[in-house]
């Protein structure tokens, strides 16, 4: 479990190793006790598309337990008629970890790529990495990020050791006051997420309905969003601090000294914004190995009983009445 003192440490690093950092890049993940409560590529060719509006009419992503055998056999599925369940970990027994990777993507990030101010938001060396061990890990991926990379997605998705979840459409806040990110309209969240849902369905490959909102930011409101679309929130109890970070070192201390079993650990697989993390998988890897800790998917971590331990339920689950 993440500390107060944890986090600020976090906050204090990240402002350190990266003063100009810009505000709407933000992606620190805001930490929260564990408790019976809530807390209120380069592109190919053609695959860049302009921003668009989200849409805020009804998600064309049917609810999880409408879709045929959905509920049986995404991870993750859950009721549509209550707030969904928020998981920081899972059991606290065995050897099983959870290594799950962010792929942020803002309307800024990618002004970056177009003005080639960087050169890519997609480390393939992680994925290469990876790969050539054999480590499961489960992916978080905005849909921007899956415009902007199509290649790279489908590789994720061909992967039968890697599983793909949701981030968002384009990173933007869900709650005010997260980090400088932009907030999204209240009246766009469910078919923000929905969109999201369709854009990495599409990819095939080992589909979830994990759903991790941007800087870890959420309140009752933008739960009761969500509801209608049956997921589960994941935020994890083991945050790295790899975004700006300038040093793989830290980002190995930071996930050796909190991990447990049962443990989600959130790291990035942005290059660009997340620099280090590449050079500190293989240290975290072997740190894991001498802890006796084995990394897992993220559904195998949790287990079918996901609103069990390390999970967060409000008093009261069923929706307000209209």
């Amino acid at each position: 479990m993440v500390t107060l003192a944890a986090v600020v440490g976090a906050l204090t690093l990240l402002a350190v190793l990266n003063p100009l950092r810009q505000p709407d890049d933000a992606d620190l993940g805001q930490r929260s006790e564990s408790g019976a409560r809530f807390v209120e590529a380069e592109a190919d060719a053609g695959d860049r598309p302009e921003a668009s509006a989200t849409p805020s009419n009804v998600p064309s992503t049917p609810p999880a337990d409408t879709l045929p055998g959905a509920a049986d056999t995404l991870p993750g599925a859950t009721r549509t008629d209550a707030l969904p369940p928020v998981v920081d970990h899972g059991p606290r027994r065995g050897n099983k970890v959870a290594l799950t990777f962010d792929a942020d993507m803002t309307d800024a990030m990618r002004r970056h790529l177009r003005g080639g101010a960087v050169t890519s938001y997609a480390n393939l060396k992680l994925i290469d990495r990876l790969e050539r061990d054999g480590i499961p890990a489960t992916f978080f991926l905005t849909g921007m990020w899956v415009e902007q990379y199509p290649k790279v997605t489908r590789r994720l998705a061909a992967n039968p050791r890697f599983e793909l979840a949701n981030h968002t459409y384009g990173h933007h806040a869900f709650t005010a006051d997260c980090y400088g990110l932009p907030r999204i309209d209240r009246r766009k969240m469910t078919a923000d997420v929905a969109r999201t849902f369709d854009l990495v369905s599409a990819y095939g490959g080992r589909q979830t309905r994990y759903f991790r909102f941007p800087g870890l930011c959420h309140d009752r409101a933008a739960l009761t969003a969500l509801a209608p679309l049956g997921l589960t929130v994941v935020d994890g109890d083991v945050v790295s601090g790899d975004p700006f970070a300038t040093a793989w070192q830290p980002i190995v201390r930071a996930v050796l000294d909190q991990v447990r079993p049962g443990s989600v650990i959130v790291l990035h697989v942005t290059e660009a914004n997340a620099p280090m993390t590449d050079e500190a998988l293989p240290h975290i890897l072997a740190g894991l190995a001498e802890r006796g800790l084995e990394p897992a998917l993220l559904s195998e971590v949790l287990g079918t009983g996901q609103a069990g331990a390390g999970s967060r339920e409000p008093d009261r689950t069923d929706l307000p009445d209209a």
